[in-house]
């Protein structure tokens, strides 16, 4: 799951791996997350909310969002990303709202809604009209847990949304934190305090783990050279490349492919490589 503003959408994504660290993105589906077991950090904007086992959380489209995890091994968690058009029964007004706390917690939690995330992750492709059905379930089930709140529209938020979206388009270029400040006209102290404040990581740690992410996809997906993965990506040197992949991925790129490769023919249908594989180790 990339760190950056998603267009895609169309279609249901259903991910179910160990709960872990996932960078500040966006995108314009409804994200349900829901914890089987240990806990997950979700962060909305700049607020952080616990989860443990048993909760379900609901993130809007367009919300800057992120996950963290510090819990033991054996961890799991289901993440369904539904696009809007699977919610079309209940009208369009809610996109322009959120709500003022995003996680139900395990006590609140209606039946309906276990039931219907564990239906979703049983279900094929070939059954849309289940899966349709399901995910507006989820939604109105969750709905009579939420109280939502009308977006406020504040300046800090369309900071944050313009960062997210300026490193999805620039990334793989030479960005500096002076330059994107003069890009987006704001200065360089307040894009250093959204990336603290917001992202819990400087502005070098967010690139770098946006192209990172990135060249992840391409090992996965692509035959394509080491060297070459590196350059599109955007790494200044196959030096700096190969020390941020052991920081995050405690392997080499080589190593990472290999495992990707033979966890793909083993369970290809199961969860996100990248998050997978980066959340057992981070």
């Amino acid at each position: 799951m990339y760190p950056l503003y998603e267009a895609a959408g169309r279609e249901l994504t259903l991910l179910d791996k160990a709960p872990g660290h996932i960078s500040p993105h966006l995108h314009q589906a409804v994200e349900f997350v829901y914890v089987e077991k240990e806990t997950l950090e979700l962060g909305v904007g700049r607020e952080l909310y616990h989860m443990e086992a048993g909760d379900f959380g609901v993130v809007f489209p367009n919300r800057i969002h992120h996950y963290q995890a510090f819990g033991g091994p054996g961890g799991r968690a289901f993440y369904l990303l539904a696009p809007a058009s699977m919610l079309s029964p209940f009208g369009n007004e809610w996109q322009q709202r959120s709500p003022r706390i995003p996680v139900i917690r395990r006590e609140d939690v209606p039946a309906d809604i276990v039931n219907a995330v564990y239906r979703l992750f049983e279900s094929t492709k070939e059954e849309q009209v289940a899966r349709q059905a399901y995910v507006q379930i989820l939604f109105a089930k969750a709905m009579t847990r939420l109280e939502l709140a009308d977006e406020n529209g504040q300046e800090d938020g369309d900071i944050v949304y313009r960062c997210v979206c300026y490193i999805s388009e620039h990334f793989r270029e030479t960005v500096t934190l002076p330059k994107m400040a003069r890009a987006l006209g704001v200065g360089s102290y307040v894009l250093s305090r959204v990336f603290s404040g917001t992202f819990h990581r400087n502005f070098n740690q967010y690139l770098n783990e946006t192209r990172l992410d990135y060249a992840c996809s391409l090992l996965m997906h692509t035959d394509r050279p080491v060297t070459e993965v590196c350059m599109e990506a955007g790494f200044e040197s196959q030096r700096t490349f190969n020390r941020v992949f052991r920081q995050f991925c405690h392997m080499t790129p080589r190593e990472y492919r290999k495992e990707m490769m033979a966890a793909g023919r083993s369970a290809a249908h199961k969860s996100d490589p990248l998050c997978h594989s980066r959340s057992a180790r981070v």
